[in-house]
C-alpha cells in the first residue's frame, strides 16, 4: 500500500510540474505573436481619400510606446499622406520615404492606435507598411519582414481590384517636412525579447511554429499524466 501511495504522489507531482511547464511555454509562444495590424474600410486599388488605421500592439508591461516610424509602400508618396488621429499629444511628421507619429508614452501594456489618410491607393494587390516601434525605455520592435512565414512581419493591407473606370490621379507636389532619416539605432536596433526569440530560428533556433508544436506536445503529455494519476488512484482505492 505504501508503494501504491508513493507512486500516486510521484505521478501527481509530475502532472503538476508538466502543467506548469506547458503554461510557461504557451505564455512565451503567445508573446511572439504580437505585431502591428492595419485595416481600412476602403481597401481597394485606386480608391481615393482612404483612411488607413493601424494598431501597434504593445509587448511591454513596463514601458509605453512613444514613436512609430513607417516606410511607405511603393506607389504612395509621403506628400499624399496626412494624419488622421492617434494617441493624445502625438504629432505627425513626414519624411522622404514615409512618416513618423510620436509623442508622450501611452500607458505600459496598451496598444498605440492611430490612422492616416491617403490621397489615393496605388493599383496593387497588397501594401506593406514597414514599421519601427519605439518604447519609452529605448527598446525598438522592427516589424519589417515580408512573407507568410516572416518572423517579424510588416503590417500588410490587402486590396480589392480597382473599380471599373478608376484612374490614377496626379501626384501631389513633393513637399515634405524635414525629418531625419532612420538612425543606426533605428535601422539596427536591439529587438524586443519576443522578436529576438523569433530570430533564433535563423541560427538554428526554434521558430514560432516550432514553439507552438512543443507547447501542444507538452499539453498532450500533461493530459496523459493526469489520466495515469486517476487510473492509479482508482486502482489503489
Amino acid at each position: 500500500m505504501f508503494r501504491a501511495l508513493s507512486t500516486h504522489h510521484t505521478a501527481r507531482r509530475l502532472a503538476l510540474t508538466t502543467a506548469v511547464t506547458a503554461t510557461a511555454v504557451l505564455f512565451a509562444a503567445g508573446s511572439a505573436f504580437a505585431h502591428v495590424e492595419v485595416e481600412s474600410d476602403k481597401a481597394q486599388a485606386l480608391a481615393e481619400n482612404v483612411e488607413v488605421s493601424f494598431d501597434a500592439e504593445s509587448e511591454s508591461g513596463t514601458a509605453g510606446i512613444t514613436k512609430i516610424r513607417v516606410v511607405l509602400p511603393e506607389g504612395i508618396a509621403s506628400a499624399d499622406v496626412t494624419y488622421g488621429e492617434g494617441p493624445k499629444g502625438w504629432k505627425f511628421t513626414v519624411a522622404d520615404d514615409g512618416y513618423t507619429v510620436e509623442g508622450p508614452a501611452v500607458k505600459a501594456g496598451v496598444n498605440a492606435e492611430y490612422s492616416i489618410v491617403v490621397k489615393q491607393l496605388p493599383d496593387a494587390k497588397e501594401l506593406a507598411f514597414k514599421t519601427l516601434q519605439t518604447y519609452s525605455d529605448g527598446r525598438i520592435d522592427r516589424w519589417i519582414d515580408l512573407g507568410e512565414d516572416a518572423d517579424a512581419p510588416a503590417p500588410v493591407l490587402k486590396l480589392k481590384a480597382a473599380a471599373a473606370g478608376a484612374k490614377p490621379v496626379s501626384p501631389s507636389p513633393s513637399e515634405t517636412t524635414a525629418s531625419p532619416s532612420p538612425t543606426a539605432e533605428e535601422t539596427e536596433p536591439t529587438a524586443s525579447p519576443a522578436v529576438q526569440a523569433e530570430k533564433k530560428s535563423d541560427d538554428g533556433g526554434l521558430s514560432t511554429g516550432a514553439w507552438a508544436g512543443i507547447a501542444l506536445a507538452v499539453a498532450v503529455v500533461a493530459g496523459g499524466v493526469v489520466m495515469l494519476v486517476r487510473r492509479r488512484g482508482g486502482a489503489s482505492a
